[in-house]
């Protein structure tokens, strides 16, 4: 299958040339007939699938055939780094198309606000935003969506677990209750379930969530105590040849202090992180896509905030509270069938948990010996393993599962 095989309008199909699209990705073969189609869409799909050129270019195709008088389109995403992300796309597919887009988002001074309301006073073909900067733009009366057709959720799993559920409702109140309505999520638990329910009809449903792990990632782990943290990925960048690498720890603090320890060793490194003021997260953001910076330190707002090709390593400081989260997280690196290396620190009080993440892949990850000058790390025993469910997972083994807390 070739993306001709959709029948898109030829300045579309112009775009997708451009940007170097060749064939559809098994999210794509299976979305764009049915949003073509005009169903309502459940989609489960992990990072690094293709999902959103899933929903993007059907929209496209929709919006470049009809007229252009009203906003056509609503985006949904839980980061600004995911909207402007889906912006840029957007531009890319939609260059040949002339359609119009603009990325609403929080954060920033006055001046960003003023250029959000004054694109939509003058009318956009489609409108990425983030919740709470959207309903602000909805109270003030700038944007109406009297006419919007189109509403998508990306990685509505994320903006759930951000706190955003009433924010979306609300949303919702402000649209036409005939549209179309499509859900992307990595992860399908309850809540979502309960969401869709509430605000598709009749939708189809997809299930491209593996929760594996790309094959072209080395997956290794280090059994260390805190105190060799620092050392170990010292290191490690100092005696690998890595260009591009993400750290990622699982506090804020934990990422500024890491950062300055590292810039000391002699690291060029930055810290990502919600304090940074706007325009500072773009330019820590550039430096790094260009491989002027080669490390950047963040929590998991980057696992899913972050689209550059080429990252060769991640490194998990700290084990993911979620073993979903580990998938988003080393999903970094090894995209588009490219390779990479995944590393996990793992202390003592972090081994069951670990111990989830190997039961969620279905295999054991490499253990990895440490330096000799940073001593012996701790034994791995994790106490409590998931309870056993029945059934088979690929490799034969019995799945495990865990019940995660509310």
């Amino acid at each position: 299958m070739t993306f001709s095989d959709f029948n898109f309008d030829p300045q579309l199909l112009e775009g997708l040339q451009s940007m170097g699209y060749v064939k559809p990705t098994p999210i794509q073969a299976q979305a764009i007939p049915l949003i073509l189609q005009h169903k309502d869409l459940i989609a489960c799909a992990q990072t690094g699938t293709g999902k959103t050129a899933s929903y993007l270019l059907p929209v496209l195709q929709h919006i470049s055939i009809s007229d252009k008088k009203h906003t056509k389109a609503l985006i949904l995403a839980p980061t600004r780094e995911l909207a402007q992300q889906i912006d840029q796309q957007v531009e890319g597919l939609a260059y040949f198309a002339g359609i119009s887009s603009i990325a609403v988002y929080g954060g920033g001074d006055g001046m960003i606000y003023e250029q959000q309301r004054r694109a939509m006073l003058e009318g956009v073909d489609i409108v990425i935003a983030t919740p709470g900067r959207l309903i602000a733009h909805l109270a003030s009366g700038v944007i109406k969506l009297d006419h919007l057709q189109y509403l998508v959720l990306d990685e509505a799993d994320r903006m759930l677990d951000m706190g955003f559920y009433e924010d979306i409702l609300r949303i919702i109140s402000n649209l036409p209750k005939e549209r179309q309505t499509l859900l992307f999520s990595a992860t399908m638990p309850p809540k979502i379930r309960t969401l869709a329910n509430t605000i598709l009809k009749d939708p189809q449903q997809i299930n491209i969530a593996l929760s594996q792990p790309a094959a072209g990632i080395s997956q290794q782990v280090y059994m260390v105590y805190d105190n060799q943290k620092v050392k170990l990925i010292s290191t490690l960048l100092k005696g690998g040849d890595y260009k591009s690498v993400l750290i990622f720890c699982s506090r804020k603090e934990t990422v500024k202090d890491l950062n300055r320890t590292l810039r000391r060793e002699g690291i060029k490194s930055e810290a990502f992180h919600s304090d940074l003021e706007q325009e500072q997260r773009e330019t820590v953001l550039r430096a790094f896509k260009s491989r002027v910076l080669p490390v950047i330190i963040g929590t998991d707002v980057l696992s899913r905030g972050i689209d550059v090709e080429g990252i060769s390593l991640v490194i998990n400081f700290d084990v993911p509270p979620d073993p979903e989260d580990y998938i988003h997280r080393i999903g970094r690196t090894a995209r588009a069938e490219t390779t990479g290396t995944a590393i996990t620190f793992v202390n003592e009080k972090d081994q069951r948990r670990f111990s989830f993440i190997e039961n969620l892949i279905g295999k054991e990850i490499p253990r990895m010996t440490l330096p000799i000058e940073l001593g012996e790390g701790p034994v791995y025993s994790p106490t409590t393993r998931r309870p056993s469910t029945g059934g088979n997972n690929r490799n034969g083994k019995k799945k495990v599962w865990i019940k995660r807390k509310a």
